[in-house]
């Protein structure tokens, strides 16, 4: 699936803008400050979530604009999906589909997206949130239900927490109601997450080798197959003021393969090459699984590879046939480019055609 035509209102520093980006690779350059990435978080935006700067949905409006913003686009098979907020309600999040409101997670029915950002270069030395989050990301293209078992385990933990922090003795029965929901969504989340590592791992086995490092896949922080006593954890938990226990302490560990090391001892070349690898071959299991690549959004991703890194990373892009929205400074770094990629530059918020 791919986005066929994008449009923007009140978006970041866009006042408007409208763009037919192509079906394969959309290639964005301009200076720092342009505008690019807030075109990936535009199209990131069309899945659920907060997108991929996690910012808070009153940041994404334009500043001195009316107060809301409008994300909106025409699929490739002629459905209409929009996303935005309205000025009076800046963190409400509205979603149409073909002019009906829906709920964000139906989102993930219609495309998966996944991204790689300068950012998360540092994904394998920071916490593992960041690697959940990154996780869950690459379980959603896979699972469109995540989405929802993500959100009712995070609802019903929430909940949870405040009968627990409160200053009223907590009801037993509300308590139980959802510890059990918790145990519900929250089996669905490991099991996911699980099958997701389990298939990606197989795939980065049966691939040939590249320049791009293989990567070792493990789960920690969490057995899903071992007791999870709630109940006996409530005093634990109170004290906490948070659950201490439970799959979203799941953590994403990664290896070099090649090497044998753990991903955070490796540099940040080798760092940014697992992630690139990892990122090819997801995109080649979504493919082979749903029937359709995810659209990927690599923002500054070729800025610094090498000529022949950057040519094959081009190359084994185009080959996927997915569409992939790419970022940089200078069209140099995609001199590589195949014929039938979309060029843009972009300054200061305009888009046009190269």
């Amino acid at each position: 699936m791919s986005v066929a035509r994008l449009s923007l209102a009140d978006f970041r520093s866009y006042a408007d803008a409208l763009i037919a980006p192509g079906p394969g690779l959309v290639i964005l350059t301009g200076d720092n400050g342009a505008g690019k990435t807030n075109l990936l978080e535009a199209v990131s935006l069309l899945a659920p979530g907060r997108g991929l700067r996690g910012a808070a949905l009153s940041e994404m409006a334009r500043q001195k604009g009316p107060g809301g913003f409008t994300v909106a686009a025409r699929l490739a098979d002629e459905v209409e999906i929009g996303t935005g907020t309205l000025a009076n309600a800046p963190e409400r999040r509205v979603v149409r589909i073909n002019g009906v409101a829906a709920p964000a997670n139906a989102l993930a029915e219609r495309l998966a997206v996944v991204w790689l950002t300068p950012a998360m270069d540092r994904l394998f030395t920071e916490s593992a949130g960041g690697r959940r989050r990154f996780l869950d990301r690459l379980v959603l293209a896979l699972e469109p239900a995540h989405a929802h078992h993500a959100a009712r385990y995070e609802a019903a933990m929430r909940a949870r927490t405040r009968l627990l922090t409160g200053d009223e003795a907590p009801d037993p029965s509300w308590l139980t109601a959802l510890e059990a929901q918790m145990h519900e969504h929250g089996a669905a989340l490991a099991a996911a997450r699980a099958r997701t590592v389990a298939a990606l791992s197989e795939r980065i086995a049966a691939e040939p080798e590249t320049i791009f490092a293989r990567a070792g896949l493990a789960l920690e922080g969490f057995d899903a197959a071992a007791p999870w006593p709630l109940a006996a954890n409530r005093a634990r938990d109170a004290a906490a003021g948070r659950a201490t226990d439970g799959p979203h302490r799941i953590d994403l560990r990664v290896t070099h393969l090649g090497k044998d090391q753990p991903a955070e001892h490796c540099s940040t070349g080798e760092q940014k090459a697992l992630l690139i690898g990892l990122i090819l071959a997801h995109a080649a299991l979504v493919a082979e699984r749903a029937g359709r690549p995810p659209i990927l959004l690599l923002d500054e991703v070729a800025a610094h590879l090498d000529p022949r890194r950057r040519a094959v990373l081009l190359e084994r892009l185009a080959a996927g046939g997915g569409q992939v929205w790419m970022t940089g400074t200078e069209p140099g770094l995609f001199a590589e480019a195949p014929p039938g990629a979309a060029h843009f530059t972009v300054e200061s918020a305009t888009i046009r055609p190269a």
